[in-house]
């Protein structure tokens, strides 16, 4: 029962080899007209077109002292970096171009070699703006860099603070930023609006004889003591700076890298905006040394906690009316604006009413 005849067996083996060939004329049209069998060559682990085009970006490892972060620092925040992406790397996309506001520059933001920080909530001060005359730090008739600010901004001699005065004593009242009346101690300077329209320019002041886009970051150093001894060991210019001068001023208290420094920054309405660096500041209490915010790449908060509306962090900036308006803040003196920003070089800042006037006078 096990074996069959040769003969049925040979009419089986017929009987088969009849059914697959009709099985398999019937599952490609193509061979049965008389085509080639189209081939299909798997390309699953090739990146498509859509990844091949998209630049990798990995976040750069943090790497921050903790030891120059203030007591008052609150809780790092640092970016995740992104995952790895496993597909072949491929030429990156040009950079995303922010349109600028009319006035703005016209060519594309600076590609800067310094760290970013994100979402920093920045307030706004002023040449000539006296908000506290009973705190040394409470008025803006002089900076930490220039003992006549004022006066060297707006070239108006409006008389002379006391010399028994808490704050900038013995500085010229040097006329204002913004909108004045009376002079000497009853001094007034308020803020104004500023638009592209004359180049975010004073609108009822002369023309300045420094720079209106400036702005402030919390290191001094020149009369901050720590920040003075560590500056040369965490400023990223410092080096470079003396090798152009040719002469190292790390233990030189009249001179310093921080003033006229150039910022690139983009605020809420998306331009992108540059200022120079011409006062130190905000902080809580007497402390202008926040290395690890104002220098680190790990995206810290302000070690200051003050004068900002979100829980979470202090304000780790404040920029010039000019700066206020080419950014688009939504207050003309409020403490809920962000922005993001990174120093720049020089060499690198774009065209734009931020070269107008500039910013060259030492510590004085």
């Amino acid at each position: 029962m096990k074996q069959l005849s040769k003969f049925r067996i040979a009419t089986l083996v017929l009987l088969i080899g009849g059914l697959t060939s009709g099985c398999a004329a019937s599952s490609n049209p193509g061979a049965a007209a008389g085509q080639s069998p189209t081939t299909t060559t798997q390309t699953s682990a090739q990146p498509s077109v859509a990844a091949s085009s998209a630049p990798t970006d990995s976040a750069p490892a943090v790497s921050v002292a903790a030891e120059s972060v203030p007591a008052k620092s609150v809780p790092a925040k640092s970016v995740p970096a992104k995952s790895a992406v496993t597909a072949p790397v491929a030429p990156a996309a040009p950079a995303r171009v922010v349109k600028p506001s009319p006035a703005a520059s016209t060519t594309a933001p600076a590609t800067s070699i310094y760290p970013t920080h994100t979402n920093i909530v920045s307030t706004t001060f002023w040449v000539g703006e006296i908000f506290n005359a009973a705190l040394a730090d409470g008025s803006q008739v002089c900076s930490t860099y220039s003992g006549q600010w004022a006066f060297q901004h707006t070239g108006v001699n409006l008389g002379t603070t006391p010399a028994t005065a808490s704050g900038c004593p013995g500085s010229i009242y040097g006329g204002c930023d913004g909108v004045s009346s009376g002079s000497g101690s009853n001094l007034r300077c308020a803020t104004e609006a500023r638009d592209a329209s004359n180049g975010y320019f004073p609108k009822n002041q002369p023309t300045p004889k420094e720079n209106p886009f400036y702005l402030d970051l919390p290191y001094d150093d020149v009369n901050d003591s720590a920040a003075f001894q560590q500056r040369c060991a965490v400023i990223p210019w410092a080096g470079a700076d003396n090798a152009t001068t040719g002469v190292n001023h790390c233990a030189d208290s009249s001179y310093s890298y921080m003033k006229n420094r150039w910022v690139q920054l983009t605020g809420p309405n998306g331009n992108v905006c540059y200022g120079q660096i011409e006062d130190a500041g905000p902080s809580s209490g007497t402390k202008y040394h926040d290395a690890g915010y104002v220098f680190g790449s790990g995206n810290l908060r302000p070690a200051n906690t003050d004068f900002s509306t979100d829980a979470t962090q202090g304000a780790g900036m404040d920029v010039s009316p000019a700066l206020n308006g080419c950014l688009g803040f939504a207050e003309l003196n409020g403490s809920s604006d962000r922005v993001s920003w990174a120093f720049v070089d020089r060499a690198k800042v774009p065209d734009g009413p931020w070269l107008k006037v500039q910013t060259t006078s030492g510590v004085s």
